[in-house]
């Protein structure tokens, strides 16, 4: 076991070069490699516990998009679209010298790997997408958008948390794992208190675009490998009916993570389990 690594790749954007951030786990000089993407404001920290206990069979590398995390924030907020994001991973893919990924992505990460997996000459070998599919409903579109961009104050990590929890059906999850997924989502500024470490210009492309539900199945029906979707029971922004639809696709499994919303976070052995044995089957 070699343990978490810190790493960065310069990448170019329509007005100027960005740095993106990334952890990376396992062997770097093992062939195999799984990029994991996480959602909206999220970070690459959201996937320590996949990584882990994937590492002893993986070269994991988990970005933080940019805008997001330890990354640059982009010069111009109309920049933050996913022609840029996939720039970015490209430049990624190039610099760990990977022939082929593995891709695990949670709500926009699973749509990143999607359009991806569903170009010609795809490196995209295996597909995992986490609470997201080929139809977004609108009214999920509408909930997101009642926090995306907002940028308040907290006083505390405390206070930051339970925000954070309150908008946040991640399921079933440990004090200590809610504390995770909140330390490594949150910085203080320079009066002491506590904010979201995400740029709050992502929201300006989220409240430009018409609210509609938003059809992907032309991406969806173009992926050329094997794919895993994974639903949250109670998720609203994967419906079980497009679950349903999904499955129907040839070489396509799907995973119902009990007593959760959107989105499941990997972080016990029934969910990093079934990736791992989709991953490695």
């Amino acid at each position: 076991m070699m343990g978490m690594r810190e790493g960065a790749v310069r990448c170019l954007d329509p007005h100027g070069f960005h740095f993106m951030r990334y952890t990376e786990w396992g062997d770097p000089a093992n062939p195999r490699v799984l990029i994991c993407a996480h959602g909206l404001t999220r970070n690459g920290r959201d996937f320590d516990y996949v990584a882990r206990s994937l590492e002893d069979a993986y070269r994991v590398v988990c970005p933080d998009v940019v805008g997001r995390g330890r990354s640059d924030w982009l010069r111009d907020p109309a920049d933050y679209h996913y022609s840029v994001y996939c720039g970015d991973m490209a430049t990624l893919i190039a610099k760990l010298g990977a022939e082929t990924v593995d891709w695990l992505g949670t709500s926009m990460g699973g749509i990143l790997g999607m359009i991806l997996a569903s170009v010609p000459g795809s490196p995209v070998r295996k597909l995992i997408m986490n609470d997201v599919g080929c139809l977004i409903p609108k009214a999920a579109i509408e909930r997101i958008g009642k926090y995306v961009g907002n940028d308040p104050p907290y006083e505390s990590l405390d206070a930051l948390e339970a925000a954070m929890r309150d908008v946040s059906p991640f399921g079933e999850l440990s004090a200590e794992q809610w504390r995770h997924l909140a330390m490594h989502v949150a910085k203080q500024d320079d009066k002491g208190q506590w904010r979201f470490r995400y740029d709050p210009g992502i929201g300006k492309n989220f409240h430009a675009a018409p609210l509609a539900d938003v059809d992907l199945r032309q991406y969806w029906e173009a992926v050329h490998g094997p794919a895993l979707v994974i639903r949250g029971e109670n998720s609203d922004l994967l419906r079980a009916e497009t679950l349903e639809e999904m499955r129907r696709r040839s070489h396509t499994e799907t995973l119902v993570v009990p007593r959760t919303g959107h989105a499941p976070m990997l972080m016990d052995d029934f969910q990093a389990g079934a990736i791992r044995r989709f991953l490695l089957g």
